[in-house]
């Protein structure tokens, strides 16, 4: 475990545990869930970065420039692969400072992703909060689809409002695969705030939203600005829970099997080409 301090910010991070966030906090409050004591599943952490795609492939099966490629399914959400390989590996540090790290992970081709690429992941504090990059390149020879996310779980109140104005949301089937594009309240509307402890239980992704949302405490309010290319807001909120994810990604989910013409947000990177996203955290208190 690595701890960056900065000002009034906190954050410790475990690269062994697939560059997983255990905890952020702003003046001694928890900004993402703080994982448990000797965390093992970046699933119960606060952040996990997604690479070299976000959210379900379907069947974990799609074609590529005339192939058909078939990933193993990720356990726990059969038949489907989750969230890439990242948040499965280790990834090496680079360099860090007291305040800011750079964790690197290259891979080769295996039956999980039979392309090769590497990442970069970057986690820097500073007097607004803690800023995440993450960039993916590719290392092959040959093009290969791309896609980047972060899973951040915001850490939440009774009392909390989530405000992420987004006009759309997909609409999932009973497998959780994106079926067709709604208006959000099909699913739950958010845009004008609503209180995450009164939601019906979401899981989809919702598109075309500004970039920005804010999570209204008592006394403080929580925001992450992701960069313009992550057009999609996965939206996780469990009934019940202490926390609730707005994940910016650069794809909808099973972009891959998306139907031609369709701009899902998949990117073709070719040999030595670099896809990035980034995303601010930040912090302030209300009077």
């Amino acid at each position: 475990m690595i701890t960056l301090t900065h000002g009034d910010w906190r954050l410790t991070v475990s690269p062994d545990l697939g560059a997983s966030i255990l905890s952020l906090t702003w003046q001694g409050r928890d900004v993402l869930r703080r994982a448990p004591d000797n965390a093992s599943d970046p699933l119960s952490t606060g952040n996990f970065p997604l690479v070299p795609y976000a959210n379900r492939i379907a069947q974990g099966r799609f074609a590529w420039d005339g192939a058909d490629t078939t990933l193993p399914a990720t356990s726990g959400f059969e038949p489907h692969a989750l969230h890439g390989i990242g948040w499965h590996r280790p990834w090496t540090v680079e360099r860090q400072t007291d305040h800011a790290i750079r964790l690197t992970l290259p891979c080769e081709p295996s039956p999980e992703w039979p392309w090769a690429w590497s990442a970069t992941h970057d986690i820097a504090l500073d007097e607004q909060g803690v800023t995440l990059g993450l960039t993916i390149t590719n290392q092959g020879d040959r093009a290969m689809p791309a896609g980047l996310g972060l899973h951040p779980y915001f850490a939440t109140e009774p009392g909390t409002i989530l405000t992420p104005p987004a006009p759309r949301v997909w609409l999932n089937g009973a497998d959780e695969i994106p079926t067709r594009l709604a208006e959000a309240s099909a699913i739950h509307d958010w845009s004008r705030g609503a209180p995450v402890a009164a939601a019906p239980f979401v899981d989809n992704a919702y598109a075309d939203w500004t970039g920005t949302a804010r999570l209204t405490h008592a006394g403080h309010v929580v925001e992450i600005t992701a960069s313009p290319n992550a057009r999609w807001a996965q939206v996780y909120a469990p009934q019940g829970a202490d926390f609730i994810c707005i994940e910016p990604v650069t794809h909808r989910p099973d972009a891959h099997n998306a139907p031609p013409g369709e701009n899902s947000g998949l990117v073709r990177l070719d040999p030595s080409q670099t896809l990035e996203m980034t995303a601010l955290i930040s912090a302030f208190a209300t009077p």
